[in-house]
């Protein structure tokens, strides 16, 4: 094993999988202020709607794709019925789907946050930094979904890719599988371990906060602490 293997499909996982549960602990911790999407729906909310929404639809889209193909192993497809190739045909097919859905999102949000000044003066570096790992993870995996599997004859990354995470779970990563993979299974691999590096210091840990129990909760009531009204400035003056 060489040592950029070690660093790259050894330590890197097992360093950005670390710091992402430790990391998400001490901001629950030292920082439920700042555990928040920091919404900005109050200063824009008209592109906003259809640019979550096309976001939040693609990317679980794509996290699903991406647990189907990566852990589960292709025994387990063949003996639930589904052949190799109507297995390529449904990723394909679904994993286009879904990189557009989540193209799309991602690009009318940076646009938004780019052109509305009150949006744009809200944006931090780690914004920033975590919207290009997004599009470089989404760029990565439309060129191996369309580039490679559609255009460029297929490859069968549960052959080498999933055989490696799988192993990464058991303490024992097949690191020669990974390392012979095409050349944007491994960018794409490598961002994607950035990115959740980054995961617990960013606004995206608002991906944990699932309001469960928003649609049963009781409605939130505002009183004044004053028993009585306040009164008129125009009535509060008196005479000399």
């Amino acid at each position: 094993m060489s040592r950029p293997d070690l660093l790259l499909w050894v330590a890197l996982p097992y360093v950005a999988a670390t710091v992402f549960v430790v990391g998400h602990i001490w901001r629950y911790r030292h920082d439920q202020v700042g555990w928040t999407a920091r919404s900005t729906q109050l200063l824009e909310r008209r592109r906003l709607r259809a640019a979550v929404l096309l976001f939040h639809v693609g990317f679980l889209m794509v996290l699903g794709g991406h647990v189907l193909g990566i852990l589960v192993p292709a025994s387990v497809t063949s003996a639930l019925g589904l052949s190799e190739h109507h297995y390529h045909q449904v990723s394909v097919t679904a994993g286009t789907i879904a990189g557009v859905l989540m193209g799309a999102g991602l690009l009318l949000l940076a646009v938004r946050r780019g052109t509305h000044a009150a949006v744009r003066v809200t944006t931090t570096n780690v914004d920033r930094l975590v919207y290009l790992l997004l599009a470089l993870m989404l760029i990565t995996g439309m060129v191996a979904t369309v580039g490679k599997n559609l255009l460029g004859g297929g490859y069968d990354y549960r052959a080498t890719v999933a055989p490696w995470f799988r192993g990464l779970l058991t303490l024992h990563p097949d690191t020669a599988a990974i390392s012979g993979a095409p050349l944007v299974y491994r960018l794409h691999t490598i961002v994607g371990w950035l990115l959740i590096l980054l995961w617990p210091f960013s606004r995206l840990v608002h991906a944990w906060s699932v309001p469960l129990s928003y649609p049963v909760r009781s409605a939130i009531l505002y009183r004044s602490r004053r028993r009585t009204p306040l009164v008129p400035a125009r009535d509060m003056t008196t005479a000399p």
